[in-house]
């Protein structure tokens, strides 16, 4: 990557709005954000409950629409995709964890990480490799074969990690990644996220409560109001 495109924002976002109707009112979640994030930037987004941090993060990974505004990945405009170039996008450039796991029960540690990959269309040679980076960034290399439904809570929210690290993406988006976890291992966690974004020079928003985990990122931004402030 030149310098000129380190310079150049991965994510680059412009008057975002969110409307909620409720009856004859509407309801105004989002109103006019801009936010850029750089290769090599993990952002945090806090700010009190019902303010909207998830519902934005969610926009940003193409999971819900915004009501207006422009939102652009390296360069592209994304928001008004279709359907299936919405798909393309999330299974090429994104990788998620969410508060929950999601993990498909019935099935390994292993195979839980190989979805992905399929989707993507990485030949079977080499996901092997790629999920065991993955499963070796979260510790959890020793649960390879384990059926997922007998993971912790602790374990599975370390698999759902390992699977948004997997494709290695370019950008993460995370929902109170660590959540579940305690102390120990929400430090390495958060560790192996600075480590990936730094080396892969990804981009990643961070939705949190915890001052610790916004402490670890590059630049914190508070959403309150519908509005983002850096303080």
């Amino acid at each position: 990557m030149n310098e000129v495109e380190m310079n150049e924002p991965v994510i680059q976002v412009r008057g975002m709005t969110k409307d909620y109707s409720n009856g004859s009112q509407v309801i105004s979640i989002l109103k006019g954000i801009d936010m850029d994030v750089l290769p090599g930037e993990m952002v945090a987004i806090m700010g009190p409950s019902g303010m909207g941090k998830s519902t934005f993060l969610f926009i940003l990974g193409l999971l819900l629409p915004p009501s207006g505004g422009s939102y652009k990945v390296k360069g592209h405009e994304v928001a008004k995709l279709t359907r299936s170039q919405q798909a393309q996008f999330r299974r090429t450039f994104a990788g998620f964890v969410f508060q929950s796991c999601n993990l498909f029960e019935h099935t390994k540690v292993y195979e839980n990480l190989e979805f992905p990959l399929i989707y993507a269309g990485v030949p079977r040679k080499d996901r092997a490799a790629m999920i065991d980076e993955a499963l070796e960034k979260v510790n959890m290399m020793h649960r390879r074969n384990h059926p997922a439904n007998r993971l912790s809570g602790g374990e599975q929210q370390r698999v759902s990690i390992a699977r948004a690290l997997v494709n290695r993406p370019s950008i993460i988006f995370a929902d109170e990644p660590t959540g579940q976890l305690d102390l120990k291992h929400s430090q390495m966690v958060m560790e192996h996220f600075q480590r990936f974004v730094s080396e892969d020079k990804t981009a990643m928003v961070v939705v949190t409560h915890d001052p610790g985990v916004a402490r670890q990122c590059t630049r914190t931004l508070y959403l309150r109001d519908g509005n983002l402030y850096d303080q």
